[in-house]
């Protein structure tokens, strides 16, 4: 189960960087770089290929970027969240923007995957957010809704704490654009409101919600204090490991 008490920090370094040799700088800038702290949970997301290399220590958790909702078998390509949670991975992104456009996932995919997830002892980070469209059009909080309640299907209410939200709105996400804090905050009680009419509300305000997209050291601190999100889950700017650990050490 996640402490709510804690903030937490994500960074999702997406399809970087190239080499093993470059991780490992990274990984040593950022080891080096963090003060101890009690009340925050830091998890790294790198490629798959680099998990087996890198281990969570005192400084960090292991997360995976995306997994296979099966446990083994004829899968060509895929890693299910049983053999990462075998290599020492504790988290797994779900439902990203990303892999819902390029990978045409839907809600059902979304869905199977956080079973799979939850089954084999790993924490979805579950992503959910608008796109400009939708969100010129006010739909963002229909399709928030919609993301949220097909994500939360059949997962039973013993299973939601050991579940992060992640609000990334599309347009925003390495686009620069940036979302007033206003706006986040409506987001994050939007989702809270929808879990709650889900399960209950002590459970809804237990459930870590986090923000992402253009997340930098300037804004990130404003991103949570002001919006009553618990954490960041952040991008490219995670790949600058000197910026990474700026915005870590913000906190506490």
């Amino acid at each position: 189960m996640i402490d709510k008490k804690q903030k937490i920090i994500i960074a999702n370094w997406k399809m970087n960087p190239i080499s093993f040799i470059e991780a490992d700088n990274l990984i040593s800038t950022i080891k080096k770089g963090l003060k101890k702290k009690e009340d925050m949970r830091i998890i790294i997301c790198p490629p798959s290929i680099f998990i087996s290399k890198i281990k969570k220590n005192k400084s960090f958790e292991l997360g995976i970027q995306n997994i296979f909702w099966e446990d083994k078998g004829a899968y060509t390509g895929e890693i299910s969240s049983k053999i990462a949670k075998n290599f020492g991975v504790d988290y797994a992104i779900i439902g990203h923007s990303e892999r819902r456009k390029y990978f045409k996932e839907t809600d059902e995919i979304v869905n199977v995957k956080m079973k799979s997830v939850l089954k084999n002892g790993l924490s979805p980070i579950l992503c959910i957010g608008e796109t400009l469209k939708e969100k010129n059009q006010d739909l963002a909080s229909d399709v928030i809704i919609t993301q949220l309640e097909k994500a939360f299907t059949d997962i039973n209410k013993s299973k939601v704490l050991n579940i992060i939200v992640a609000y990334e709105p599309i347009w925003a996400i390495g686009s620069g654009i940036v979302p007033s804090t206003d706006e986040i905050m409506s987001a994050v009680l939007l989702i809270r409101k929808i879990i709650s009419k889900l399960y209950d509300r002590p459970t809804a305000e237990k459930v870590s919600i986090l923000y992402g997209g253009s997340v930098n050291s300037q804004n990130a601190l404003d991103f949570v204090d002001k919006t009553r999100a618990d954490g960041l889950l952040i991008g490219s700017v995670s790949l600058n490991g000197s910026e990474f650990v700026r915005i870590v050490n913000l906190f506490g």
